[in-house]
């Protein structure tokens, strides 16, 4: 056990030297950048916002149902069978009919059906059909086609969440999907939180429609920017799809903040065709279902560019168009949980956990050398080694600290001393026996090694386990105890063991202290 040979050495160097080097990133300025790798703080120790979001799929099942109006119409006509009262409800559609049993045998059997587009060899059928009394009958979503409504909800709410966020220049944002419905997103040192809520509490639903002048069927009436109540034509011109990018901008005549936007080939045809038919009439912006501008159509605008006017602050205008830029939301999203961290606190927190790291490492060290003489030495060095080569491998990872990691990597000061503890004593009840000093350290590393590994790997297991079950802080406390064991093992059984072997080796003539 205390036997290296010259390339065993030069790994176990080669290896520590290698990882030790990335700890000393972290110490870099950001004029004199060699790689682009660091250890992140946590939300917990620079401060921040959390926020955990939930969808709102209802007035998405409202929208999709309503898609299938013209599809069961077709449907029902198409095979001569005669409905009345057709209706569409909150999240159904009901009608009477005469022959039912010809429906049912149509809507479950023809795997072409325009309703169930995702039948497969299991029978997920996307609707259900309810047959009532008097022959009515019911159609709305199955669970399997609710479910499938919510995930794909909830995939792009992620999607654009992380492009909103990434828009504003959040640096290391942390965007995760928790459970069925909900988002959590960890912004480190945010400063201004209310902006991130209200950018992420907007679905952004941008279309363009005619004012109406007559309170006729199939109108809304909205309200402007201005506070006028105007008619607007429930007829969507173009929508928020149709748009490649938004800008924000200055008018030059009022010199009034305003947002640029440039439509795709589709929505450039559109647009210039509704302008050119509805010169003289006013072209309602709404956003969200407000009306944020309503000019009138001076001239047919076939260039596929435009401008959203209102009154607009330059900071309102910005978060216009990047609201605009990454597209509409498929659901609102309720903020279900906050919580803001302010950077005071962050960097009260990080004070105390390297004070409570210095003070525990000051003891450690004191308490070996004390007991063992210069054997604590040794595992003194290999305890500062260990904490390097953990600074390195998270570093190396770019994981996230948070003040849970930090408790992670002091239980680490005391499980590394552990180890050399169990290792030290095995060899002092070697030595009572044993003539043979270098016999008596080969022993004792050997026996010690089995006890070591197992409370070792118990706690890895541990850590493996929190890691996957746990959220947020938890992980960061599995993810620097877990390395933090390897590291010690590595420091232990190989920094450490080849240090004493220099020493016994060169002593072994002469009486060991232990």
């Amino acid at each position: 056990m205390l036997n290296f040979s010259k390339i065993n050495i030069f790994l176990i160097y080669f290896i520590f030297l290698f990882i030790s080097l990335f700890s000393i990133l972290n110490f870099q300025s950001k004029e004199q950048i060699l790689i682009e790798k660091k250890v992140n703080l946590g939300l917990d120790l620079q401060g921040g916002s959390y926020l955990l979001l939930e969808i709102n799929s209802d007035p998405l099942v409202k929208e999709k149902i309503q898609s299938k109006v013209i599809p069961l119409k077709k449907m029902l006509k198409d095979n001569e069978l005669n409905y009345s009262d057709f209706e569409i409800q909150e999240k159904k559609l009901t009608f009477f009919l005469k022959d039912i049993e010809k429906l049912e045998l149509l809507f479950f059997s023809k795997k072409e059906n325009l309703l169930n587009p995702y039948i497969d060899k299991y029978n997920s059928f996307e609707l259900d059909l309810k047959i009532l009394d008097n022959n009515k009958v019911e159609v709305l979503f199955s669970k399997y086609g609710l479910l499938t409504i919510n995930n794909s909800a909830l995939k792009q709410s992620i999607e654009i969440v992380r492009r909103r966020i990434d828009d504003v220049g959040t640096k290391e944002p942390t965007i995760l999907q928790r459970g069925d419905k909900r988002i959590l997103v960890e912004l480190p040192g945010l400063k201004d939180p209310e902006r991130i809520k209200n950018l992420l509490g907007k679905t952004a639903q941008l279309n363009f429609r005619l004012v109406s002048d007559n309170e006729e069927f199939g109108v809304d009436k909205l309200i402007s920017e201005n506070g006028e109540a105007l008619n607007v034509s429930k007829r969507i011109i173009m929508s928020g799809e149709n748009l490649i990018d938004a800008q924000p901008n200055f008018n030059n005549q009022s010199n009034q903040p305003t947002v640029s936007f440039t439509l795709d080939r589709m929505g450039a045809q559109k647009f210039g065709r509704a302008t050119t038919d509805n010169v003289g009439k006013r072209l309602a912006i709404v956003l969200d279902g407000k009306i944020v501008s309503a000019p009138s159509i001076n001239e047919p605008i076939t260039s596929g560019n435009g401008m959203i006017s209102g009154n607009f602050s330059f900071q309102e205008a910005t978060d216009l168009a990047l609201l605009l830029r990454s597209g509409s939301l498929p659901t609102p999203l309720d903020i279900v949980e906050e919580r803001t961290v302010g950077p005071d606190l962050g960097e009260d927190s990080i004070k105390s956990g390297i004070t409570s790291l210095i003070i525990g490492f000051v003891l450690v060290i004191l308490f070996m050398i004390y007991k063992y003489k210069i054997f604590g030495l040794v595992a003194n060095i290999a305890l500062i080694a260990n904490l390097i080569m953990l600074v390195g491998v998270l570093t190396i990872l770019e994981a996230t600290l948070t003040l849970p990691g930090i408790a992670g990597i002091i239980l680490t000061v005391g499980m590394a001393v552990d180890a050399n503890v169990l290792i030290f004593e095995r060899i002092k009840e070697e030595l009572k026996t044993e003539k043979s000093i270098i016999h008596a350290f080969d022993i004792g590393y050997s026996k010690a090694k089995i006890t070591v590994l197992d409370a070792n790997i118990t706690t890895l297991i541990a850590a493996v386990i929190l890691f996957a079950f746990g959220s947020g802080p938890v992980k960061g406390f599995a993810i620097t105890l877990g390395i933090g064991i390897i590291t010690t093992l590595f420091s232990a059984y190989f920094l450490a063991r080849h240090l004493t072997s220099i020493i016994v080796l060169n002593k072994k003539e002469g009486e060991v202290r232990i």
